[in-house]
């Protein structure tokens, strides 16, 4: 063993400095391109109030909003069907869907026939309805068929959602300015800006879990 305990003894070069490795996707073979919306069902995951104020108040949520009501509005031009999503953590807490913060914002309401999964998990599909109601509609497990996720939160509910997709068989597309985050503290104290979490979690997805597009007009 060398005296010096410092020496970095990692002799993989798999990627040169500056240089983005290959994604998993592409080391096996998975498609990239997104979802057809027609062809798809819309994932509408935690549009709830909560995101836009008080202690649960996320950067860019407004603007995320607003990309997601244009990405309801086409679904919905497009006939593709909708499911929405909303977290339950119980009477009086941020995430209370009894009231009026725990409740889906009014720009992208459900319409009349447009299922709700309440949820209690990051994960959309753990302990849920969903695989249920998505069977109901022609997308069972092991379909192979299009997710297309947006929603809150982009590190959490957005992420665990598109993983739970895909190991059931989907192909999730996330549609990126339909989502958002919030900063957090990193575990040496440091404060890790929402933008910087925003992009790690898309990049974790994009990697392996399902296709990524910047904007709702990069749907197909």
């Amino acid at each position: 063993m060398s005296a010096n305990t410092n020496t970095n003894t990692n002799t993989n070069s798999g990627s040169s400095a500056g240089a983005a490795s290959a994604t998993l996707r592409e080391v096996v073979g998975l498609d990239g391109r997104p979802a057809r919306l027609a062809d798809s069902v819309l994932v509408m995951i935690d549009f709830q109030n909560t995101y836009r104020t008080g202690v649960m108040a996320l950067d860019g949520a407004e603007e995320a909003l607003a990309a997601g009501a244009r990405l309801l509005e086409r679904a919905r031009a497009a006939g593709a069907p909708v499911v929405h999503v909303v977290n339950d953590g119980g009477e009086g807490g941020p995430y209370d869907v009894r009231a009026r913060i725990g409740a889906i914002s009014d720009e992208v309401a459900p319409a009349e026939g447009e299922p709700v999964v309440v949820k209690q998990a990051p994960n959309a599909f753990h302990a849920t309805e969903l695989e249920k109601v998505l069977t109901g509609l022609g997308f069972g497990t092991g379909s192979g068929k299009d997710l297309v996720l947006a929603g809150f939160m982009t590190h959490m509910c957005v992420s665990f959602t598109a993983e739970g997709a895909f190991y059931r068989g989907y192909r999730p597309t996330v549609v990126a300015e339909a989502t958002a985050t919030r900063a957090l503290a990193a575990p040496d104290g440091t404060v890790l800006p929402a933008a910087a979490l925003q992009a790690a979690a898309l990049t974790t997805v994009a990697d392996l879990f399902g296709v990524v597009v910047p904007e709702v007009d990069g749907l197909l």
